[in-house]
C-alpha cells in the first residue's frame, strides 16, 4: 500500500499565481495521489446485500423465496462482524447473499485516473491571486475582484469546451440581484455555466457545483484579501477539472458544471440557476454542491485524507402539507430523493477507484448551516453537499492575519490538494454513473385499495434506449441502507408475497450494461 501520508506533499508545478496561464496545461495526467484504501480499511457498504444473483419473475415474488433470503442476510450479516476484511474482499459476487456495488467499468477508471492534483492546486492559486472574489467587489478590474476571476473561469471552461466536439456549450448567466440581506445596492451577479449535453438522454439533467466569491470575518468587508482557498475556491477547482476531463466524453445524461456566485452573501448565484431550471421545466434528476472541500486537517491537526463527508436530508424541504400528511402515515423518513442519491453515490464510489470514503451525514447541512444545495431542494430537485471532513474554522471567513503567533486565514497552504483531487472522482463516479444508467423511475406507486399482506408495485417505463428492466429493493424499516433486491425484468408492475407494513419498497431501473439507477421511494395509491 502507498504511504497514506504521501499526499501531504504540496505541488508547486502549474501557473504561478497571477500568471493569467492555464493551469496544469502542459501537466502529464498523473494519478500518483491515488491511494488505495481497501487494504487497510473496512468497507463501509459491507452490510449491503447483493443483487446478482437469482432468476427474474416479473410476476411476483413469495414470501418464502424472501424469508429465506432474509436469514441468509442475517447469517451473512454475523459472518461479517467477525470477518470484516473477508466480508469486504467479497462484496458483490453473485450469490453470497448482499446487494451488489456498482464497480467502475473501464471508461470510468480512466477518467478517474485524468483528475489531477497538480491542476486543481494551480486553479485554487490563481483563484486566490484575485485578492478577493467578494461579490460586492470589483466587476471591471481586470486583475483584482470577482469579475476578474469570473473572466477567468469564463475563459478556462470555453477552453475546456474546444475539445468536446461541439457538445459542451458555455454561458454567462447574469442578473441583477436588488438590494437584501447583505446586499445593500443593485448588484450583478453571474454564474459562469458549461453545459455537456447528453447523448441518448439529454432532457435528463445533472449538476455539480461550487462558488467563486469569498468573504472575510466581516461578510460585508469587500475590500480587504479575501483569498478563499478552502471555502470555496477548493469547490470550483472540482467542478473545472470534472468539466475538463468530461468534455472528451459522452454521456448518456447532461451534464452541467457550474461556478456560482453570491454563496456568501445568501445563496443568489445558486438560487438563480435553480430558478431558471424550474421555470422551463428542467428534469433535474441530481445536484450536488462542492463547498470547502479544500483540506482533510481539523482544526486539532488532526488528518483523515480519505473520507469525505455527504449531507443529505431526510425530510424534503420542498414537502407539501398533504405530502407531509402521507409520509406521517406511512414513514419515509429517511428516503427522501436526496437520501436515495447519496446511497447511489455509495454504491458507485469505490474506494479502490476514488481512494475515499463517503460520510453520508443524514442532516441537510451542517448544523444550522446551509449551502448551494438548499435552492434546489426548495425548488424539489435531488441535492446534496460534499464537504470534508472536519472543518479548521481558523483558515475559514477569517482575515488574513498572524494573532499570537498563529496564522488566519483562508490561504493555499493550508489546503491538501491531493485530497481535493479524490473529492474530484468521487464526484466523477457519481455523476458518470447517473449519466451512464437509466434515470430515476417515475410514477413509482404501491397500491393499496385492497387490504392484503402482499405489496402490489407500479411504476412507469422509462424511455432510454439500453433500458433492460426493473428491481424491486426492500429493507426492514431500521436499515440504513437497501437490504434485499428482486429483478423483475421489464415490466411496470410487480407483487410481493410481504406486507408493506414491516418494510420498505423501493424501485430502480437496471441498463443492458447493468448499471443501475438511483432508487424510487413509492408513494401509496389508492
Amino acid at each position: 500500500m502507498a504511504n497514506p501520508d504521501a499526499d501531504t506533499a504540496r505541488s508547486g508545478t502549474g501557473a504561478a499565481p497571477g500568471s493569467g496561464e492555464s493551469p496544469g496545461a502542459d501537466l502529464v495526467d498523473s494519478g500518483a495521489d491515488l491511494v488505495n484504501p481497501g487494504a487497510d480499511l473496512v468497507d463501509p457498504r459491507a452490510d449491503l446485500v447483493n443483487s446478482g444473483a437469482g432468476a427474474v419473475d416479473p410476476a411476483g415474488t413469495s414470501r418464502r423465496t424472501l424469508l429465506t433470503g432474509a436469514a441468509a442476510t442475517a447469517a451473512a450479516a454475523v459472518a461479517a462482524q467477525t470477518a470484516p476484511a473477508a466480508a469486504s474482499a467479497g462484496r458483490g459476487a453473485a450469490g453470497d447473499g448482499r446487494i451488489a456495488v456498482q464497480p467502475p467499468s473501464r471508461a470510468l477508471r480512466a477518467l478517474l485516473r485524468e483528475i489531477d492534483h497538480r491542476r486543481i492546486e494551480a486553479t485554487v492559486r490563481r483563484l486566490v491571486a484575485f485578492g478577493t472574489r467578494h461579490t460586492l467587489s470589483a466587476q471591471d478590474d481586470p486583475e483584482r475582484g470577482i469579475g476578474a476571476a469570473r473572466d477567468w473561469i469564463l475563459a478556462r471552461m470555453r477552453e475546456y469546451a474546444k475539445a468536446s466536439g461541439g457538445r459542451m456549450s458555455v454561458e454567462l448567466q447574469s442578473y441583477v440581484q436588488e438590494p437584501g440581506p447583505r446586499v445593500p445596492s443593485p448588484t450583478r451577479i453571474s454564474n459562469v455555466v458549461a453545459t455537456l449535453r447528453g447523448t441518448t438522454s439529454p432532457d435528463r439533467i445533472y449538476v455539480v457545483s461550487g462558488h467563486y466569491d469569498s468573504r472575510v470575518s466581516d461578510v460585508m468587508d469587500f475590500t480587504s484579501d479575501a483569498p478563499g482557498a478552502d471555502d470555496d475556491a477548493s469547490g470550483v477547482a472540482v467542478v473545472m477539472e470534472l468539466a475538463r476531463v468530461f468534455a472528451t466524453r459522452r454521456t448518456g445524461a447532461t451534464l452541467v458544471f457550474a461556478a456560482v456566485a453570491g454563496e456568501e452573501q445568501g445563496l443568489y448565484g445558486a438560487a438563480h440557476l435553480a430558478e431558471r431550471f424550474k421555470k422551463r421545466g428542467a428534469d433535474v434528476q441530481g445536484m450536488f454542491t462542492n463547498d470547502i472541500v479544500g483540506s482533510s486537517t481539523a482544526d486539532d491537526g488532526t488528518r483523515d485524507p480519505h473520507t469525505v463527508r455527504l449531507f443529505a436530508e431526510g425530510v424534503p424541504t420542498s414537502e407539501t402539507p398533504q405530502e407531509a400528511e402521507v409520509r406521517r402515515s406511512v414513514g419515509g423518513e429517511n428516503d427522501s430523493p436526496a437520501r436515495q442519491l447519496a446511497r447511489f453515490v455509495r454504491e458507485v464510489a469505490d474506494p479502490e477507484a476514488t481512494g475515499m470514503t463517503v460520510r453520508v451525514v443524514h442532516r441537510r447541512d451542517r448544523y444550522l448551516r446551509g449551502g448551494d444545495h438548499i435552492p434546489f431542494l426548495e425548488r424539489a430537485y435531488p441535492a446534496a453537499r460534499f464537504t470534508e471532513p472536519a472543518e479548521d474554522y481558523a483558515h475559514q471567513h477569517q482575515d488574513v492575519r498572524v494573532e499570537n503567533g498563529k496564522q488566519y486565514g483562508d490561504l493555499p497552504e493550508f489546503c491538501d490538494f491531493p485530497f481535493t483531487a479524490r473529492v474530484a472522482r468521487v464526484n466523477g463516479a457519481a455523476l458518470w454513473s447517473l449519466a451512464q444508467a437509466p434515470g430515476t423511475p417515475r410514477g413509482a406507486k404501491i397500491l393499496t385499495a385492497a387490504l392484503t399482506n402482499d405489496t402490489e408495485l407500479v411504476w412507469e417505463r422509462g424511455s432510454e434506449p439500453d433500458l433492460a428492466g426493473y428491481e424491486v429493493v426492500w429493507r426492514e424499516t431500521t436499515a440504513t441502507e437497501w437490504t434485499h433486491v428482486i429483478k423483475v425484468g421489464d415490466t411496470t408492475r410487480h407483487t410481493v408475497d410481504l406486507s408493506k407494513d414491516n418494510v420498505f419498497f423501493g424501485v430502480r431501473a437496471v441498463s443492458r450494461s447493468g448499471l443501475r439507477s438511483p432508487v424510487a421511494f413509492p408513494a401509496p395509491q389508492r
